[in-house]
């Protein structure tokens, strides 16, 4: 916790200024009291209990006051707060090696069953959406909050050959940014752009966009899942680097063998190997997190920590109004306690 207004700590000062005046109108009280023929009669008069609770209105009330002060000093404090997150792009690899079986029952289906477990943890307002990339990338399922519609379009998935990594990103970019002329055919290397016009129109576009800080858009994110590494398409980092110009955060999990395992796809066969380096790269880039999921297990626990990290966050905020609120109440409290015992406020 920090203060904004410091100097306004020094009234704490008063603090124990008025505990000693409490006890010498204490003591003054004493000297000016009715003498009696017996202080036993007095204390038995009072009971035990009643010595104590004069004491507590004021202890109450100088507390409020306390609190009161510290308000002055406009506290700061990192406290936990439900995030704006208002929509999740899932990018999830379908590429023939998703047919493994290191990861039990086999690499899809158990990013499958992660996701829609996902979905089940995530508030009913946040809307999600489908991209399924391989050798390309396409949109399953627009953002929706019907998760009906969704976990229709995660069964739905087809195993498909190639990894295009930067595709899923930049397709996931581009349903989050409709307006914004993103456009995955003009991005795919060794792919002629059409002249004239479209160059013109991206060129303006081009100028009317001004990057943001990395990480700053909190009203969406984009969660990737792969197995392997980049065949074709877009780079990964370079789509990365498209994220994180928008500010949008892409959080990178890995599902498989990191050292790399031969899969068997229609006839042909390959070496697959995950690959990490560029996965940490892409939520470096984008003030993000990797995650690596060897297990089914390990992967549903990775889409808890993401639902718990996507749907609330930490924020520096002053604390002053819950401090006069509190003391608001304790001052309450104390004069109430006053009344109802010793028919007096205070």
């Amino acid at each position: 916790m920090f203060f904004l207004w410091p100097q306004f700590l020094w009234l704490l000062l008063a603090v124990p200024l008025l505990v000693l005046l409490y006890l010498w109108l204490l003591r003054r009280k004493k000297k000016l009291a009715v003498r009696y023929a017996s202080l036993a009669i007095i204390k038995e008069a009072m009971g035990p209990g009643q010595s104590i609770r004069r004491h507590i209105p004021p202890i109450l009330f100088l507390l409020a006051m306390a609190l009161m002060l510290l308000a002055t000093a406009r506290p700061m404090a990192v406290i936990t707060l439900p995030s704006n997150q208002q929509t999740i792009m899932l990018a999830i690899d379908v590429s023939g090696s998703m047919r493994a079986t290191d990861v039990q029952p086999s690499r899809l289906v158990a990013a499958q069953t992660a996701a829609k477990a996902f979905l089940t943890e995530l508030p009913r307002t946040v809307k999600v959406g489908l991209v399924a990339f391989a050798g390309s990338a396409q949109v399953a399922q627009i953002p929706t909050v019907n998760r009906e519609d969704l976990v229709s379009a995660i069964d739905r998935f087809q195993l498909q050959r190639g990894t295009a990594i930067g595709n899923g990103i930049v397709m996931s970019l581009a349903t989050l940014f409709p307006d914004a002329g993103i456009d995955l055919q003009s991005m795919q290397s060794g792919r002629e752009r059409q002249r004239g016009f479209a160059i013109d129109q991206e060129k303006k576009e081009a100028k009317e966009f001004t990057p943001v800080a990395p990480g700053s858009y909190n009203s969406a994110a984009i969660i990737l899942l792969t197995d392997g590494q980049r065949t074709t398409g877009v780079d990964s980092l370079d789509a990365a680097k498209l994220a994180a110009d928008r500010g949008v955060r892409v959080y990178t999990v890995g599902i498989g063998t990191v050292d790399g395992e031969t899969i068997g796809f229609e006839g042909w066969s390959m070496r697959v190997r995950l690959d990490e380096e560029t996965l940490k790269g892409i939520a470096r880039a984008t003030q993000a997190e990797y995650f690596y999921a060897g297990t089914a297990t390990d992967l549903k626990k990775v889409y808890e920590t993401l639902s718990s990290r996507l749907t609330v966050e930490k924020k520096e905020t002053e604390v002053s109004a819950l401090l006069a609120l509190a003391a608001a109440a304790l001052a309450l409290l104390s004069a109430g306690l006053s009344l109802l015992w010793f028919n007096r406020i205070l």
